[in-house]
């Protein structure tokens, strides 16, 4: 492992455990090319990383601080579970399957999804829960022709994991939207909205490595924790 990737390491976890709490000010870069015995070109390296995860936020003229990690970050480029994007957050996160049902896709769900009519399908409602509050709602299509042996028990857990991990499928890319609507009858009746009147929905049309779409998926996030991030390069 490279210097800076040790570094990135570190500062993370001490971000996780709270040893640099959200909202505080991290350590200058002399003091922290001291402490970690690096060049610059290392440290802000590490920085960087930290940045792309969306932990830190430099601001001119007055450092670098600890963004609000309770929230769920999501790079854009990248493709990852629930389970994945919080295993480092030091946070507390639950899944709830509340509806699981084996359905036939209509020309209706069709239009929607990209599945082909009749193609047997796997319907979820999952429930994820962040230190105690609901705040995603997971609507979940999955291809049973591909996606086999899918139960309540893994879907409470990663299923992405069990994809690669037990069936031997390479999940290869998504096609993602992101949009603002009003709550609909499910965020209504499971998430803790509060004083909100809308949620950020973001739709995935996931694909195996061979181009094969095997699952369609409506995340409806809370807004006050949900932040996005991707790091780009003026062309």
């Amino acid at each position: 492992m490279k210097k800076f990737e040790l570094i990135y390491n570190e500062l993370k976890q001490k971000i996780a455990n709270k040893s640099l709490p959200a909202g505080s000010k991290i350590p200058s870069e002399n003091q922290l090319c001291q402490e970690f015995n690096c060049s610059r070109g290392t440290l802000r390296k590490a920085l960087e990383l930290l940045a792309q995860d969306g932990l830190i936020n430099a601001q001119h003229g007055r450092g670098v601080f600890v963004l609000d990690h309770e929230q769920i970050t999501f790079s854009f480029g990248s493709l990852i579970s629930f389970a994945e994007a919080n295993q480092d957050s030091g946070s507390t996160f639950t899944t709830k399957v509340a509806l699981y049902e084996n359905l036939l896709c209509d020309a209706p769900l069709a239009s929607v999804t990209g599945f082909a009519a009749e193609t047997p399908l796997l319907k979820l409602l999952r429930l994820r829960t962040l230190n105690g509050e609901k705040i995603i709602a997971d609507l979940n299509y999955f291809n049973t022709n591909l996606i086999t042996g899918l139960n309540r028990e893994i879907a409470q857990k990663s299923i992405y994991h069990y994809i690669e991990s037990e069936l031997k499928l390479k999940i290869g890319f998504a096609r993602r939207s992101i949009e603002v609507c009003a709550p609909n009858s499910y965020d209504l009746e499971y998430l803790d909205l509060s004083q909100f009147n809308c949620v950020v929905v973001v739709k995935n049309w996931v694909y195996l490595a061979d181009g094969v779409l095997f699952e369609y998926t409506e995340s409806h996030h809370r807004p006050d924790k949900f932040v996005f991030t991707e790091f780009v390069r003026r062309r």
